[in-house]
């Protein structure tokens, strides 16, 4: 099985990019989209719809704003959208799959850059998700993870993390909360299989930062412990643009 994770930065903007023709090449069974910034009713049904695959899509209330949106092809036993927490909910930042082998979260993190009332929100919805996750597994659920973290979570993870300290998204509050989650039962699959390689997934569009590589790795996978095992490959796929990220695919053994 192949799950991919991509940030599109604006789903109708990457859908004028060859967005399904990326999806194509890489065949997924679960694609997951963050940030897509547009509710499904302002794109046309023939575009938002992709042969083989359902989806479905958990915009924000705020126009041009947030959102996900996950496609599959495998009907799970359940979808829920959300946090069941009024506080995030209505920023369209959550879409769960209940599957029989597995419960996958696609997530939209928010991003605290806007204030220091944004970075305590985003450690509240840290803290909200890992009581989720702790309750699931608890009930012997296995968990993934996935979608853009906005924290990087080791100095590996970005190109200048001395400059970089004290800014939203590698502020040691917020990688606190990554390793809080690595310390409840879970593991970056890609940092398990890679422990020493650089590679990121996000470049901002200014002073040419992706030519010259100069990125942040903010799309993550964390799985439970016991799933580790049937990971088979982690593949961050930064030579495919459109976005400020780039996809990030991992392959299971299921």
């Amino acid at each position: 099985m192949k799950i991919t994770t991509w940030n599109v930065n604006g789903i109708r903007a990457v859908l004028g990019k060859g967005l399904w023709d990326r999806v194509r090449e890489l065949d997924p069974d679960i694609f997951c989209l963050q940030e897509i910034k547009a509710k499904e009713d302002q794109v046309a049904e023939d575009l938002r719809n992709l042969p083989g695959y359902e989806h479905h899509w958990n915009p924000a209330e705020r126009p041009g704003y947030s959102g996900v949106a996950t496609y599959y092809r495998q009907l799970p036993v359940q979808i829920s959208l959300g946090l069941g927490d009024e506080r995030f909910d209505d920023e369209g930042r959550v879409i769960r799959l209940d599957y029989s082998q597995f419960t996958l979260f696609n997530i939209y993190f928010p991003n605290g850059q806007r204030g220091l009332d944004r970075v305590e929100y985003k450690l509240e919805f840290y803290a909200k998700l890992l009581d989720i996750c702790n309750y699931l597994h608890k009930a012997g659920k296995q968990i993934i993870i996935t979608g853009d973290f906005n924290t990087a979570h080791q100095e590996i993870d970005l190109a200048n993390p001395k400059e970089n300290s004290k800014t939203s998204g590698f502020l040691p509050e917020e990688r606190e909360w990554v390793q809080r989650f690595l310390d409840s039962g879970f593991l970056d699959a890609f940092r398990v299989l890679y422990p020493d390689r650089i590679q990121y997934t996000w470049w901002t569009y200014r002073f040419g930062a992706r030519r010259r590589n100069i990125g942040w790795r903010l799309d993550y996978y964390l799985v439970s412990n016991a799933l580790m095992e049937r990971v088979q490959d982690v593949v961050i796929h930064d030579q495919i643009e459109g976005s400020d990220h780039c996809p990030v695919t991992l392959t299971l053994d299921i």
